[in-house]
């Protein structure tokens, strides 16, 4: 068992983190972006090392620090949101400050450090993947706000500027597609996770890399928390005798989109998930129900391909030990 120093909680946020080590008063806070994150490394270099930080899942928006820490070899843990929410009612506390969250996350390291196991990512390469992911996002809405400006009036004055831009980001998001290709390529794992995710219906490469990187919990939980970890999950709206409309959860930033492009194109396929959506429609059920509903079995079939993927993994080093 790992013998560590300090342990230091990280309440994240989209724009900031705040940072807090157990047992000290200091808090200190951070911007959610590459600066910040460099900030808070050179502060705490001399501890990091012998360090357990605990940061919990917030949207997407701890991916950054997570793959950071991970990439220097900095022991973190990710923390189950609701885990870490019954921790701090089991003291009383009802107060919510970002200061105060990450005290609580410090003293969770603390306290459970004996049960908590280290984020280990699913690649050495995860880091560059989800740069090059992120700026390949950023890449299409910038094209979706150029083609917005098309469309305005008198856009006839900018048109020829705007189709340049828009050829021009085209021209980008097909180099960082392919550099993402190449680190895939170099890594078995990914490339296997890839390969077995483009065996569904509607998910192509593109989709395939995003899911890997942009959800790495993907294999490793039951179908139920990695719906609602998405977002795709139907929440109920009961009382009593009254039985409310159904709406999903947000869920992690980014994820949505990606399942919808995906259920659009199998709701179009000649496949069992084709007959799924066309037999809810039958049913009655609205096409963006319907279509949630197919974004939710294109995750579920995701997850359980990886899960298998992750037990024959360990099979065959299980063999090869006993060999």
């Amino acid at each position: 068992m790992q013998n560590y120093h300090n342990f230091i909680g990280i309440d994240i946020g989209k724009f900031t983190f705040v940072v807090s080590i157990h047992a000290h008063k200091d808090v200190k806070e951070y911007n959610n972006d590459g600066q910040g994150i460099e900030e808070f490394l050179a502060c705490y270099k001399d501890i990091l090392p012998q360090s357990f930080c605990i940061l919990e899942t917030t949207g997407g928006y701890e991916l950054t620090l997570l793959y950071t820490l991970c990439n220097k070899k900095i022991a973190v843990h990710r923390a189950d949101t609701r885990k870490v929410k019954s921790f701090i009612k089991s003291y009383g506390s009802s107060a919510k400050t970002d200061k105060l969250d990450a005290k609580a996350l410090a003293r969770y390291g603390f306290e459970r450090q004996n049960i908590l196991k280290p984020f280990e990512p699913q690649s050495a390469r995860i880091l560059d993947l989800f740069a090059f992911v992120q700026r390949r996002s950023d890449l299409k809405q910038m094209i979706v706000a150029e083609k917005n400006r098309l469309k305005a009036p008198n856009a006839s004055v900018v048109k020829e500027s705007c189709e340049q831009m828009i050829t021009t980001l085209n021209e980008q998001i097909n180099t960082i597609t392919d550099k993402i290709k190449k680190l895939v390529d170099l890594d078995s794992i990914l490339k296997q996770k890839m390969d077995m995710l483009k065996t569904i219906p509607g998910v192509g490469g593109v989709t395939a890399f995003q899911l890997v990187v942009l959800l790495p919990e993907l294999g490793t939980l039951d179908r139920r928390k990695i719906a609602a970890l998405a977002g795709v999950a139907p929440i109920s709206n009961d009382s009593g005798k009254y039985s409310g409309y159904r709406r999903t959860g947000y869920g992690r930033g980014g994820i949505k989109p990606i399942l919808f492009l995906s259920a659009m194109a199998a709701r179009n396929s000649k496949s069992s998930l084709h007959d799924f959506y066309n037999r809810l429609i039958v049913a009655g059920k609205k096409k963006m129900v319907a279509l949630t509903a197919l974004m939710r079995k294109i995750l579920v079939i995701a997850n359980a391909k990886l899960k298998d993927l992750a037990f024959e993994a360990d099979q065959i080093e299980s063999t090869k030990e006993v060999a």
